[in-house]
């Protein structure tokens, strides 16, 4: 297994870089929904139209895709171990990684609250943690390609 990895490391890294935009890409637009959705009066033709949207969102796409960014990672990290002996970068990548796996399943707990159309927060909260993601998808390239420490 080993070998292969080693042998196909640059297909799995491609791979892993798909997934990873694929992930952010949702994980960018999902709170923008949940903007609109909590701007939308229960139970309208909107809201239901954002429920649907928000479930193929996450299902189809945003879950499948963090999933390949992990699998696909620890496989790179399987192939290549020293990158974690005395990488303190790497180690902070994986923690801020972790930080966004989280507030995946924040977004995703959030959806279920506004499938049963029990959402309390205002559009401007979701607004604001919108700014999350990007914030640390920033620091997480930084880390991956600065390599700063």
């Amino acid at each position: 297994m080993h070998d292969f990895i080693a042998t196909h490391y640059l297909w799995f890294k491609a791979l892993h870089l798909m997934a990873v935009i694929s992930w952010m890409a949702g994980i960018f637009y999902l709170p923008r929904l949940y903007v609109y959705h909590a701007e939308a009066e229960k139970g309208s033709e909107l809201s239901e139209t954002l429920k649907i949207m928000e479930r193929k969102l996450l299902k189809i796409i945003m879950n499948p895709a963090m999933i390949a960014t992990w699998v696909l990672g620890l496989l790179m990290l399987h192939a290549n171990p020293e990158i974690m002996t005395g990488q303190g970068w790497m180690h902070a990548k994986l923690t801020l990684v972790l930080c966004m796996s989280g507030f995946h399943g924040y977004l995703a707990y959030t959806r279920k609250i506004f499938l049963r159309d029990e959402n309390k927060k205002t559009h401007k909260f979701y607004r604001k943690i919108n700014e999350v993601p990007t914030l640390l998808m920033m620091a997480i390239v930084i880390l991956a390609v600065v390599k700063p420490f």
